[in-house]
């Protein structure tokens, strides 16, 4: 049984986005960028909301990213790789190869998906994130926690939902970024 992994940059006072929507101010970083395609290279489907899709998938339609250097070519290799699954009730296409529009998170169709699936899925985007917590769904919970607090925005973790958390792994990065990662339940 494949797990639900949730992973996602966060500021240190919590936020994925800042109050304008921006999320520049995670800057770029060899070491978490390589990290980060580690930790995405495990997956055999990511789950997104739509705002983070349509973010993502210049991945693959803009190859003048993977152009740039080796390490973004790999990150534009893997992410291209797995099956992706588009939440959203607004988006009626996708412009990536691999990829399905669901209106909405159904938890018995990803309970199915987890049990049948061969490698583990990632969840991205606080919202669908955040309707897969309140579902009892998610399996762990991986932060990128970079030093800076942007006083407000977008919460990376949902509200309202209380669950126990069991520290797996941390790791420091040089530029000051914490990689914490959680078993939930």
């Amino acid at each position: 049984m494949a797990n639900l992994i949730y992973l996602t940059n966060c500021s240190l006072d919590g936020y994925m986005e800042d109050e304008d929507g921006e999320f520049s101010w995670f800057p770029p970083d060899a070491d978490v960028f390589a990290f980060t395609t580690e930790q995405m290279r495990a997956a055999g489907t990511l789950m997104y909301g739509r705002r983070l899709y349509e973010a993502m998938s210049v991945w693959e339609t803009d190859p003048s990213l993977a152009a740039r250097s080796a390490e973004m070519a790999e990150f534009a290799r893997v992410w291209r790789a797995p099956e992706k699954v588009v939440y959203s009730t607004t988006l009626t296409a996708v412009s990536t190869a691999n990829t399905r529009i669901e209106h909405d998170l159904d938890p018995a169709t990803v309970r199915k998906l987890k049990e049948t699936a061969d490698r583990d899925l990632l969840i991205g985007g606080a919202t669908i994130a955040a309707r897969a917590f309140e579902a009892g769904l998610v399996d762990e919970c991986r932060l990128l926690v970079w030093p800076l607090l942007v006083g407000g925005g977008k919460p990376a973790l949902p509200r309202g939902v209380r669950t126990n958390l069991d520290l797996l792994e941390e790791r420091r990065f040089g530029n000051g970024v914490l990689f914490v990662r959680y078993g939930v339940g």
